[in-house]
Formats: structure tokens, C-alpha cells, sequence
């Protein structure tokens, strides 16, 4: 089973600068739902498609959505900057 949608490009500071794709919420609420099994701590664990590029990751849990972590490698490949739309394909791993 797999998402499909569209969203912003965000950035989330901690230790250091992460871009985000934020999952809207109707999406987010179907993953939250599909993954009860597979969740842990909130994050949940995925092979995500953004362009040409598949990369797994796990979404993080922010303000009620999920948060799709989008790596530097893809950021560079597909040029992913903040502020963007982008469109991403998400599919659960494991279980």
C-alpha cells in the first residue's frame, strides 16, 4: 500500500538544519492508522520516492502530521530547497 500527495518543503532546526516534506493531514491521518504495528516512538518507518530518487527513511510525528525527512542526496538530485511543492510516494517498511 502506498501514498501518494503533495506538499511544502519545510525546514525544522535542531542540531543542524533538516528539510521536511510535510505530509498533509488526511495523508497523515491514513499513515498513522496503517502503521499501528510498525510505529516506534512515533516515528514511522517508510521507502519514500521523490522524483527519480527512493530513499527509506521513517516520518516523524509534528503538530498532528508526519514530517518525511528528505535527504541531502535527494535534495541535490531532484533540487529540493525550502518553501517548495513536492510531490512524494511513501510505502510502509517492515511488518
Amino acid at each position: 500500500m502506498g501514498w501518494t500527495f503533495t506538499g511544502p518543503i519545510v525546514e525544522w532546526r535542531g542540531p543542524a538544519p533538516y528539510l521536511f516534506l510535510r505530509i498533509p493531514e488526511d495523508e497523515s491521518d491514513d499513515l498513522r492508522e496503517a502503521s499501528r504495528e510498525l510505529a516506534y516512538w512515533g516515528q514511522v518507518p517508510v521507502v519514500a520516492t521523490i522524483g527519480s530518487c527512493e530513499f527509506t527513511t521513517a516520518l516523524f510525528p509534528k503538530d498532528g502530521v508526519y514530517l518525511l525527512p528528505v535527504k541531502a542526496a535527494v535534495q541535490r538530485a531532484e533540487a529540493v530547497a525550502e518553501g517548495m511543492s513536492v510531490e512524494a510516494t511513501v510505502r510502509l517498511r517492515g511488518g
